[in-house]
């Protein structure tokens, strides 16, 4: 495994997405995950599994501290009393004494920043969460939260994969020293008949998948967190780690664009963001 070092912060590059995925599968997903070799566990709030992830942990024959796991504050939750409250519930719902990270799920336009990051920098002095850090952030919103910010924002977690461009987010993180996290780094799958991705990866006897995540974690601060189920899915996305793409193979990889369908959906987070839900 290699890792984004951050502000103390040792992230694991690949880690197990879990959104839409609850309940029995969900645990016996993350167990899975973490019998396969996973060390970072993504979930959040707003995805009803967080109980589902806490039992998976606990049913892993591992050590907690040997698990990196990140939740997000859902936007319902961002006033000062909510974040506590929330969080609060969240260790429980996980059955753990402390979060390595806590995100910011949304921005939200009328709940004032500085209020959700004082209560974070509350729960961090009680040690319930260990780093803090933002989700579907605008690099000036993300300026905002640094400056704000008491404690180091260490991730900005955003939707990444060869179709969307992250150019200037991932370059400001990595002058900074933050990690940028990518969701949905294979697209929702749609990457997974590229042809680019195919050819490259016939050099490599890899898959489309792997070598989209292999494009993003050879950039510098890039974590990925790939959705999976099936032991094989678990498998492949974590041997990412034995192959380097070359300057031409990544350059070819920037310039994919994918169908009108993910160009859409590239577009919901710019809407989401200004939203005030």
């Amino acid at each position: 495994m290699e890792y984004v070092e951050t502000a103390g912060v040792r992230i694991p590059k690949i880690g197990l997405g879990t959104w839409q995925n609850t309940g029995t599968e969900c645990t016996k997903t993350v167990e899975a995950a973490i019998d396969t070799g996973y060390r970072h566990i993504d979930t959040a709030q707003a995805y009803d599994n967080e109980q589902a992830v806490g039992d998976g942990i606990a049913q892993a024959d591992i050590d907690r501290e040997s698990i990196f796991l990140t939740t997000k504050v859902w936007r319902s939750n961002l006033r000062y009393e909510d974040v506590l409250e929330s969080v609060h519930e969240s260790l429980d719902n996980l059955r753990v004494d402390y979060v390595d990270l806590v995100l910011i799920h949304w921005p939200h336009p009328r709940i004032p920043l500085e209020e959700t990051l004082e209560a974070l920098s509350e729960l961090h002095d009680e040690g319930v969460v260990k780093s803090i850090g933002v989700s579907n952030f605008t690099r000036s919103q993300l300026e905002d939260a640094r400056r704000i910010s008491e404690l180091p924002i260490v991730a900005n977690q955003v939707l990444y994969h060869p179709y969307t461009d992250q150019s200037e987010l991932q370059q400001y993180c990595a002058a900074n020293g933050l990690a940028l996290t990518a969701y949905s780094p294979l697209a929702r799958g749609d990457v997974l008949s590229e042809e680019i991705l195919e050819r490259i990866g016939r050099q490599y006897d890899k898959s489309a998948a792997q070598v989209a995540l292999r494009w993003l974690i050879q950039q510098e601060g890039v974590v990925a967190i790939p959705k999976a189920s099936s032991k094989s899915h678990l498998e492949q996305n974590l041997n990412v780690f034995d192959f380097s793409l070359t300057d031409a193979e990544m350059t070819q990889i920037d310039d994919c664009r994918g169908p009108l369908t993910v160009q859409l959906r590239n577009r919901l987070p710019s809407v989401v963001r200004h939203l005030p839900i």
